[in-house]
């Protein structure tokens, strides 16, 4: 945990809203650690309260500065006058926002420049480990700012995990009572007769039609749940009255629609469901920990450099595993992530869950050995800040 000089350290955190939920989601978690498990002072800027009151329900868009959770929410504005703002001595600049210049200039002016971290994009491609704190020198203001790299090494800053995190979702997946009081909560008290539950949770999707009428011939039974949000949209067009609290059932499958549930609330869907797809970053990471077999959609980018770092990821996650079920895992993947027919690859995938959630408990593991990045971020905010000034 953080010393007593740790904690006198304010620390603040900008976050942009592009166009997802998993920018702010990071951010929010990372921001809720920070002040529960280290008694850190945190305020967080964010540009769309509205995006941010998706998944977390207690965000008054309306308002300019709230405190939930033990934080500082501020509505990040165009028109603040950030010359009347004192930088935190701790500033991080989160995935690829950049702060207002008229911010940085007060950072440059204070007696000791604050210290300030740009939190990237999670990868695993190799030169991640290279850059991995590295310093940049700022070309117009005297000022530095380190890199800092989630990630799935020891040279890396690791991942977003709170301290009671798997003790609490260990508990949860062995205890049938607590998942039937979960499922009633979402108003699926059936969801257990289901021999298999899914999470649905991706990006617009072409080959969403050939994969539902797949599950809906299949032998077993499945539940599948949809988030709210552009796939659902796609779905309910796909099958005539599906709707929020209207489930649609054809052959072996039931498909319903779900609200946007609140981070721990997701936590636990993850826990509860028997495969997941997620999309971006914050998903991705908390089906890791999970540890139930999960797909994950990458965002995509221009002149398929996704599919790279999807490759990059797969490499690491599936090292030591045996030919037959790396190979099988990998192209359902690919295809989900590309335009490639699902059928055949699909059932590959479904042979071998159990094998798959054992690969990923063992997995779960090696991530676990690496530390959590909010605690990664504080040793580093230690080093910099704190034993500097024990020793000046």
């Amino acid at each position: 945990m953080s010393s007593d000089n740790t904690r006198k350290l304010r620390w603040e955190i900008f976050c942009s809203v592009v166009d997802n939920f998993g920018d702010i989601g990071i951010c929010w978690r990372l921001c809720r650690q920070l002040a529960a498990e280290f008694q850190l002072p945190v305020r967080l800027w964010v540009d769309d309260l509205a995006s941010f009151q998706r998944i977390c329900p207690d965000v008054e868009p309306t308002l300019p500065e709230q405190h939930l959770a033990g934080v500082v929410i501020c509505h990040w504005q165009p028109d603040l006058n950030w010359r009347t703002i004192t930088p935190a001595e701790v500033v991080i600049e989160a995935l690829a926002c950049t702060i207002p210049f008229a911010y940085q200039q007060q950072m440059a002016v204070q007696a000791v420049p604050p210290l300030w971290l740009n939190l990237e994009y999670l990868s695993a491609e190799a030169w991640v480990e290279n850059c991995h704190t590295l310093a940049s020198p700022q070309p117009q203001l005297p000022l530095n700012k380190y890199f800092f790299f989630p990630g799935f090494t020891a040279k890396t800053g690791g991942l977003l995990r709170e301290q009671q995190l798997i003790t609490q979702l260990n508990q949860f997946a062995s205890d049938r009572a607590a998942q039937q009081r979960f499922w009633q909560q979402l108003q699926l008290d059936d969801a257990l007769d289901f021999s298999r539950r899914i999470s649905l949770f991706a990006y617009s999707q072409q080959q969403l039609a050939g994969l539902l009428q797949l599950w809906q011939q299949q032998a077993d039974s499945t539940l599948c749940l949809i988030p709210e949000g552009t796939l659902a949209e796609q779905a309910m067009a796909l099958c005539p009255g599906l709707a929020r609290g209207k489930p649609w059932q054809q052959g072996q499958l039931k498909l319903c629609i779900l609200p946007f549930l609140p981070q721990p609330d997701y936590d636990l869907l993850l826990a509860a469901c028997d495969i997941n797809f997620v999309r971006g970053e914050d998903s991705i990471i908390r089906a890791q920990w999970a540890a139930k077999p999960f797909i994950w959609q990458i965002y995509r980018q221009a002149e398929q450099a996704h599919l790279e770092k999807l490759s990059a990821f797969y490499q690491r996650y599936s090292q030591n595993w045996p030919p037959q079920l790396a190979t099988a895992v990998w192209q359902f993947w690919l295809g989900w992530n590309t335009e490639q027919a699902l059928s055949s690859t699909w059932l590959d995938f479904v042979q071998q869950l159990d094998e798959i959630e054992q690969k990923n408990r063992e997995w779960r593991a090696q991530l676990i050995a690496n530390g959590d990045l909010a605690t990664n971020l504080v040793r580093f905010v230690e080093k910099k800040i704190i034993m500097p000034r024990n020793f000046s």
